[in-house]
């Protein structure tokens, strides 16, 4: 099977395509520093890596927990999905995440695991 290069625009990555629900779920728990939602969409063997910066699941979600809540300060729900590429139980997935007056681009990596 050929590898998919789909963007957000495909067929395949409507409403309805759970890696778009998964990352939806991902913005959410971000604007609301959701760290319960954020926590059951992540392996607890998670890393937050950037450059100079390495963080475990715990580590990164404590840090979400006490930071100011986006939603709760009025902040615009901008979180925007960039590109998506799928290749049988594996996506790649480029968004933008503005959070508390920064842009961040982050990149996600989605393996499909234990059913």
């Amino acid at each position: 099977m050929e590898p998919s290069n789909t963007s957000t625009n495909s067929p395949l990555c409507g409403k309805h395509h759970p890696v778009e629900r998964i990352v939806k779920d991902y913005f959410h728990g971000l604007h609301h520093a959701d760290i319960t939602k954020l926590r059951n969409l992540f392996h607890p063997d998670a890393y937050l890596k950037a450059p100079s910066l390495r963080r475990t699941l715990d580590e990164w979600l404590k840090l979400v927990g006490e930071r100011e809540v986006p939603a709760l300060r009025g902040d615009p729900y901008g979180f925007e999905i960039l590109s998506m590429d799928l290749m049988h139980e594996q996506a790649m997935v480029k968004v933008l995440c503005p959070l508390l007056g920064r842009i961040y681009v982050d990149f996600l990596g989605l393996l499909k695991e234990n059913g």
